[in-house]
C-alpha cells in the first residue's frame, strides 16, 4: 500500500544540508516527513516543482513592519504580505515601534495585532534600554520573542543605548544572543554638521566608517568581558568584517542586499532620498569588503532591514529625509541575481536565509529542508528575468531602490508549515502567520 502525504512537492531540484539532488518531499500535518522518490505515494495536493529549485524557506531576521504607531508606512498585514510575495515565509520584526516593545504588554500587544492577520510566521525583538535593561533576562523568554535589540546609534525612533555602561547592564541581564545596530552615537553627533543640504552623498561622510568600526569595538571588547553572544547587524564596513572575522567565538555578522549590491556616490545621485538608510551605503572599497567576508564564511546571515518610508518623507532635502528603505520583497530576487552572476553559490545564499537563522537564533522547528521540521518552502525559478518595479511592490510606500533591476531568478511560491501561501505572484492563502518558536525559550 502507498504511502499518504497531505502535500508532495514533486521533482524539484532540493538544495539542503545534503547538497542539491532532485527529489521530492512529503509533508503531513504541517511537518517534513520524507524526503526522496514518492513516485509510487499519494496526496491530496501535488506541487509540480519539475524545473524549479525547492529551498528552505527563506528567513528575515531583520524588518521594520512600524505597527503600531507609524501604519501609515507599513504594518503587519503590508509588510508580511510583501515577505509571502518575496518567498520569505518567517519574520523577525524590530522594536523602533510607537510604542516601543520593550515590555512585556507591549510584545503582548504585537502578537495580538499578527495573529490573524500576518501572511508569514513572525517573532519580535524587545528594545533593550537603560530602563528595563534589569528586565531582559525575563523579557527575551516570553514567547513570541527572537531576542533583544539595542541600538548604539540613534536611527529611526526613540531607543538608544549610546554609553558602554547601558551596553554592559543589557548585556549582563541576557543570556540569548543579543542583536546590535553597531554605530557610535558620540561620533555620529560630533559629525552631523557635515551634512550638505540637499546632498545625500554626504549621507556617508556624517556616519563614516569609523563609526560603525569604533562602536564594533567597543561592542566586542563588552562581549568578551563578560561571555556573552551578540549579533551585529548590517555590517558596512571592510575593516568590520575583518575585525569580526577574528571574534566569532563572541560575534555573528548579517549582512543586507541593499549593502552588497547598491554603491555610493552612484547610488545617491541617482535614488536621492531612496538611497539613505543607516549604516550608509559605502563605496565599492567596502562593498568588496563585505562580498569578502561572505564568501570567507564570516557573514552568518542576509537580512533585509525592511524599514520603509512614505514617498513624500523620503522627497524631503537631505538631511530631512529618514534613513531606511524596503526590501523584504526583493531580498530573494536581488540575492538569487548575485547566484546567477557567480558571486554567490545557491548553498550559500541558504546558508545565510535559513541555516543561518536556526543556528543563531535557535529556532524550534524552522531553517532546516529536513524531516521533523516545519514544511516551509521558498520555491525558486532560478532562470526566471524579471524586472522589479514600484508598483508591484506590496508594501504599502509603494517603492523600491531596486525599481528597474532586472533579476535572474525569482520566488515562484511560498510555502509555510504545509500550505501553499503565495503562486505566481498571488497570495492564495491569507493570514495564516503564526509566532515562530525557539529552542532556548520552549520553557517559556
Amino acid at each position: 500500500m502507498s504511502e499518504t502525504y497531505d502535500l508532495i512537492i514533486r521533482g524539484g531540484e532540493v538544495v539542503n544540508h545534503a547538497g542539491r539532488g532532485l527529489s521530492d518531499v512529503g509533508v503531513r500535518a504541517g511537518k517534513i516527513v520524507a524526503i526522496g522518490d514518492l513516485s509510487q505515494a499519494s496526496a491530496g495536493e501535488v506541487f509540480d516543482a519539475k524545473g524549479l529549485a525547492v529551498l528552505p524557506g527563506v528567513i528575515d531576521t531583520q524588518v521594520h513592519f512600524r505597527e503600531p504607531g507609524l501604519e501609515w508606512k507599513e504594518d503587519l498585514e503590508s509588510g508580511s504580505r510583501a515577505a509571502v510575495l518575496g518567498g520569505v515565509v518567517a519574520v523577525f520584526e524590530m522594536p523602533n515601534t510607537e510604542p516601543t516593545t520593550t515590555d512585556p504588554d507591549a510584545l503582548a500587544d504585537k502578537l495580538v495585532r499578527a495573529k490573524g492577520r500576518m501572511h508569514c510566521d513572525h517573532a519580535f525583538y524587545v528594545g533593550g534600554t537603560h530602563e528595563n535593561a534589569v528586565f531582559l533576562g525575563e523579557l527575551e523568554r516570553l514567547p513570541g520573542c527572537c531576542g533583544i535589540k539595542v541600538f548604539m546609534g540613534a536611527s529611526t525612533g526613540s531607543l538608544l543605548v549610546q554609553d558602554d555602561e547601558g551596553i554592559e547592564q543589557v548585556l549582563r541581564h541576557v543570556n540569548r544572543r543579543a542583536a546590535f545596530h553597531s554605530e557610535d552615537e558620540y561620533r555620529l553627533a560630533e559629525r552631523r554638521p557635515l551634512a550638505r543640504t540637499g546632498d545625500w552623498t554626504s549621507h556617508e561622510e556624517v556616519r563614516d566608517a569609523a563609526s560603525a568600526l569604533e562602536s564594533t569595538h567597543r561592542l566586542v571588547r563588552i562581549a568578551k568581558a563578560l561571555g556573552k553572544r551578540i549579533h551585529v547587524l548590517h555590517v558596512t564596513t571592510a575593516e568590520e568584517m575583518i575585525f569580526l572575522a577574528a571574534n566569532k567565538d563572541v560575534a555573528s555578522v548579517e549582512v543586507t542586499p541593499q549593502h552588497l549590491t547598491l554603491t555610493a556616490p552612484e547610488a545617491y545621485e541617482r535614488l536621492k532620498g531612496y538611497a539613505q538608510m543607516n549604516p550608509p551605503i559605502r563605496n565599492k572599497y567596502h562593498q568588496d569588503g563585505l562580498w569578502n567576508g561572505l564568501a570567507a564564511g564570516v557573514a552568518d546571515v542576509l537580512g533585509s532591514d525592511h524599514a520603509p518610508h512614505t514617498k513624500e518623507e523620503k522627497a524631503r532635502p537631505y538631511p530631512a529625509s529618514p534613513s531606511g528603505m524596503p526590501g523584504v520583497q526583493t531580498l530573494v530576487p536581488v540575492m538569487l541575481t548575485h547566484v546567477a552572476n557567480g558571486r554567490l553559490s545557491l548553498e550559500r545564499f541558504v546558508d545565510l536565509t535559513s541555516h543561518g537563522a536556526n543556528r543563531l537564533f535557535g529556532m524550534a522547528d524552522k531553517g532546516r529542508l529536513a524531516v521533523g521540521n516545519d514544511a516551509d518552502f521558498t520555491i525558486v525559478d532560478l532562470k526566471a528575468k524579471r524586472i522589479i518595479k514600484h508598483e508591484d511592490m506590496a508594501s504599502r510606500v509603494g517603492w523600491t531602490p531596486f525599481d528597474g533591476f532586472e533579476a535572474t531568478g525569482w520566488p515562484m511560491a511560498t510555502i509555510i508549515r504545509g500550505r501553499v501561501v503565495m503562486r505566481d505572484d498571488e497570495v492564495i492563502a491569507s493570514h495564516l502567520g503564526e509566532p515562530v518558536r525557539f529552542s532556548e525559550t520552549l520553557g517559556g
